[in-house]
């Protein structure tokens, strides 16, 4: 049996959640990736798959050594597509509520390095209804507003505007609906009940608006007019509505898409993964560099110990340190990475020192991101496809 909501009761001596949930729309606590792989029904990366990618890329990303991307379901077969020399697409979004933050970007950056890799053209789905739907004070004048700033960071990631189509589900429709529509009446009202949990208050278009996001699994073939593939990167709470998609293909004529799964990025003091609805635990796209030092100094949840002396007898905890996480997403040096995990762990780093480490690290490559999120106004254009 299928479930996207999931609690399970921990206790740890770092974090003071003890269970953690997540859905598509909700992600809370400290995640044990373990159980929520074997629940959703997906499989780990194993290090065949990696050897076989690595061979076929020449080299591995970092997100795949490090575990960040760790789960899948299908992607051996995209792999094996794609040395056999097949077309293929890729297929990502972003919902438009409020500003881009860092970790909206994991999967971004994942994407845009499978781009260059495999030569995909990326379709980039932004399904402003969902957010209408699903949050009661959004209207669809502010989440036209909002896809306008979240595209300049979908542009600023860099992918390729030659092979990249960004739409709004509002603009695009007109391509969608027949699809949607044929996805919509081969799922039934059970089926979406036991995915994701819905009720008889939940309003139709809650229902409905899965089977708008299957579409673009679907769009590479109606594209080529041929079956293509479809490969999916994104983090693991979405995998469900990919679930859905994967059980109607085959009934519409349609490839089953794959999907390539990472971590969430966690908030800086409520695990789970970061959130744009609360503000001091996201660090968002447009921070500057006080802003950041500040939210990292202040609410920055630390492995250490409780003073200095303790610590540095004792060592920190690395894996339950909110700055050192961040810093195995956006460090790219491994060799700084391992010093700073011994260094921490053995206790001749402190906390202090590992949040200065941290914030100088995130704000070089926002520094990066700005730049190229301010030239991206003038090449909107250049990505969008409309009806």
């Amino acid at each position: 049996m299928p479930f996207v909501c999931i609690c399970f009761w921990l206790k740890s001596d770092y974090m003071k959640h003890e269970g953690f949930k997540v859905t598509p729309w909700e992600v809370k606590g400290d995640i044990d990736y373990e159980k929520l792989t074997r629940e959703f029904g997906v499989r780990h990366i194993d290090d065949k798959t990696l050897r076989d990618l690595e061979k076929f890329t020449g080299e591995l990303h970092y997100f795949l050594k490090r575990k960040i991307f760790f789960a899948h379901m299908y992607f051996d077969e995209i792999l094996d597509e794609a040395k056999n020399g097949g077309k293929l697409y890729l297929y990502t979004g972003r919902a438009p509520s409020g500003p881009v933050h860092l970790g909206h970007l994991v999967p971004w950056l994942f994407t845009k390095w499978l781009q260059d890799k495999f030569g995909a053209t990326l379709l980039f789905q932004i399904p402003d209804e969902e957010k209408f739907l699903f949050k009661d004070n959004l209207t669809f004048d502010d989440t036209k507003k909002w896809a306008h700033e979240n595209i300049l960071d979908i542009i600023a990631t860099g992918f390729d505007p030659r092979k990249t189509k960004v739409f709004l589900d509002t603009e695009y429709a007109g391509h969608m609906y027949k699809t949607a529509c044929a996805v919509a009446k081969k799922t039934t009202l059970s089926k979406l009940k036991s995915l994701f949990g819905f009720g008889d208050s939940n309003n139709v278009g809650e229902f409905f608006y899965t089977c708008m996001q299957s579409v673009p699994a679907f769009l590479p073939t109606t594209m080529e007019g041929t079956p293509t593939k479809c490969l999916i990167p994104c983090a693991i709470d979405q995998d469900v509505h990919f679930r859905l998609t994967r059980d109607v293909a085959p009934q519409i004529g349609f490839p089953k898409p794959a999907t390539i799964l990472s971590r969430f990025l966690p908030g800086l003091t409520e695990g789970g993964k970061m959130s744009s609805s609360i503000e001091n635990t996201a660090i968002f796209t447009t921070d500057d560099e006080k802003t950041v030092r500040n939210k990292i100094s202040k609410y920055a949840f630390s492995g250490g110990r409780e003073n200095a002396e303790e610590h540095r007898k004792k060592g920190g905890v690395p894996e339950a340190d909110v700055s050192y996480q961040y810093l195995t997403y956006f460090m790219e040096d491994s060799t700084k990475l391992k010093k700073i995990y011994e260094d921490y762990g053995s206790g001749k780093m402190l906390t202090g020192e590992l949040k200065q480490i941290t914030s100088e690290v995130i704000n070089d490559f926002l520094s990066e991101h700005q730049k190229k999120r301010e030239a991206a106004r003038d090449r909107v254009d250049d990505f969008k496809i409309c009806d």
